[in-house]
């Protein structure tokens, strides 16, 4: 797996995080013979150690932040608790979502009996209605979102999405199974249609303003063809 670097620089590398792939393996995980972290692919690829400055999930595709010591990844982490730091997301959901939606409702964090308050900015940019019957309709309907979350839980957006009656296609815990076979059988799609694709942050070491994107995987572009939508990240 040839890695995609993003940026880099004698503090951060930031790299593109591939669908299914774990940023670390917890102490106790499953299948750590079997898969390599992304940890794990950058020190066989790029021979140096890298530190997590946030979390995506295994299967969320895109944009993450490493820091290249230890004593960097605090001053990294600032820019996410004081919200210095812009992140934008890319999902497609089943139905038409609405053009634009304030999602201010708790979410369980890792300690699942633990509620935190949870907001999330959601705006539409496109849509589409197939001639493809799920149950129990004869079409289907589906949105390309941009999701921008303001605060940081875990699972925040595909719970989120789920709440509003629109979850991600793909999602094999919160989304809708009948539209995530769909997906499968029609357009060869098994990937969860999550996508961290940009970061907006004023760089705490140099004072540099950047603007990082990751481009979206290949299903994604396949989709955007078929679909005739339009690429944001363009």
């Amino acid at each position: 797996m040839n890695l995609e670097i993003i940026f880099e620089d004698e503090y951060l590398l930031c790299v593109h995080k591939p669908n299914n792939v774990l940023v670390h393996h917890a102490f106790h995980s499953r299948n750590v013979a079997e898969e390599d972290s992304l940890l794990q692919l950058i020190k066989n690829e790029l021979g140096i150690k890298v530190y997590p400055i946030h979390r995506l999930d295994r299967k969320t595709s895109g944009i993450i932040l490493l820091a290249k010591e230890t004593h960097f990844v605090s001053k990294f982490q600032e820019l996410f608790t004081n919200n210095e730091i812009n992140k934008t997301y890319f999902g497609i959901v089943r139905g038409f979502s609405p053009e634009t939606k304030t999602i201010d409702s708790p979410v369980k964090g890792r300690d699942a009996n633990v509620h935190k308050e949870a907001l999330t900015h959601l705006k539409t940019l496109e849509k589409v209605t197939l001639n493809i019957p799920v149950k129990p309709y004869d079409s289907s309907r589906y949105s390309l979102v941009e999701l921008s979350p303001k605060t940081g839980r875990m699972h925040q957006l595909r719970v989120h999405s789920n709440k509003i009656s629109h979850p991600l296609i793909g999602d094999p815990k919160y989304g809708d199974k009948n539209h995530n076979l769909m997906f499968e059988e029609n357009f060869g799609c098994t990937n969860m249609f999550l996508h961290a694709g940009k970061l907006d942050f004023k760089h705490p070491f140099t004072t540099e303003e950047l603007t990082l994107k990751a481009t979206f995987p290949k299903d994604w572009v396949t989709l955007f063809d078929e679909f005739s939508w339009g690429n944001p990240l363009l």
